[in-house]
């Protein structure tokens, strides 16, 4: 059976990675970039390579992308030359940034209207999980359109959840950033805690990561601190978005998210002092400049 023709749009840190997984998985790929770089990366592995997102969706069967926020999503599909210009009905579009969950769903609905489905389909796991095709990919829409397109997201992601209807990956993936960032903090404010005290944080982390304190946050991002090496997998900046779609989910549902509000203080403070481009682990910086200690091993 031949595989449908895929069109990506957002080929950034892990959109590229995304991409050629399809690549390697057998197929046909449509791209567009502004960057001569990737566009010659994927030209010379066979993809075509097109000006617009309307070349994009004129030429595919599915439409993929992987953009920073909603204006950047609602800019290319129905912007100036954007998707909404050239999409028919049958095809998908599938959505993989991380976004607000009202314009998903608004997004979903104006593309009904052509018969075009959409899913929304957020990742987690950052560049390396990206690169090795393992992301967790949590989709919204409709289900039988998730079960055409699982073969797709199985070229890129092992964890693979049907969340519910449209806009419901999204609050997943909200979900998933306030997991991690209320974690990272207080894994930072407790190793902070023991360095006040005198006692190595390394020892702590070793004593308690394998119980009930522990989590696959802790186990990445502790190491980080204890070597100062906040080299971006998932930006800090990116993570304030992501915290700035979350509140404003939390106002529409009348849902009351102290934590989420706390930790997007620091973020934020950590933003003015310059520290947009490092890792979101970073948050520990915020907890060093508070107590005046460095968790950096000696």
């Amino acid at each position: 059976m031949e595989k449908e023709r895929i069109g990506f749009i957002g080929l950034g840190i892990m959109g590229k990675r995304m991409a050629a997984n399809l690549l390697a998985a057998g197929y046909p790929l449509v791209v567009r970039s502004s960057r001569d770089e990737t566009r010659q990366f994927f030209a010379s592995r066979k993809a075509a390579v097109v000006q617009t997102p309307e070349d994009v969706a004129r030429l595919c069967d599915i439409i993929i992308t992987m953009l920073p926020d909603s204006p950047e999503v609602k800019e290319v599909v129905f912007g100036t030359k954007g998707i909404f210009g050239a999409v028919r009905s049958g095809q998908v579009y599938i959505d993989m940034s991380s976004i607000d969950p009202a314009s998903a769903k608004e997004a979903a609905e104006k593309l009904a209207e052509k018969g075009v489905s959409m899913l929304d389909a957020p990742v987690s796991g950052g560049q390396e999980k990206a690169e090795n095709g393992t992301l967790s990919i949590m989709v919204g829409g409709d289900r039988e359109v998730f079960e055409r397109c699982l073969p797709i997201f199985s070229a890129m992601g092992r964890q693979i959840t049907y969340i519910g209807g449209s806009g419901a990956g999204q609050i997943a993936k909200l979900a998933n950033q306030v997991i991690v960032a209320v974690n990272i903090a207080v894994v930072a404010e407790a190793m902070c805690l023991g360095k006040k005290a005198g006692v190595d944080p390394r020892r702590i982390f070793e004593a308690i990561s394998g119980g009930l304190a522990g989590s696959q946050c802790m186990t990445d991002k502790a190491p980080r601190m204890f070597n100062g090496d906040y080299t971006p997998g998932g930006k800090l900046v990116f993570h304030v978005k992501d915290f700035k779609n979350v509140l404003k989910a939390g106002s529409e549902f009348d849902a009351s998210l102290p934590l989420t509000s706390l930790v997007m203080e620091m973020m934020e403070e950590l933003l003015k002092d310059g520290f947009s481009d490092i890792d979101h682990g970073g948050i520990a910086k915020w907890y060093e400049k508070k107590n005046h200690v460095s968790l950096i091993s000696e």
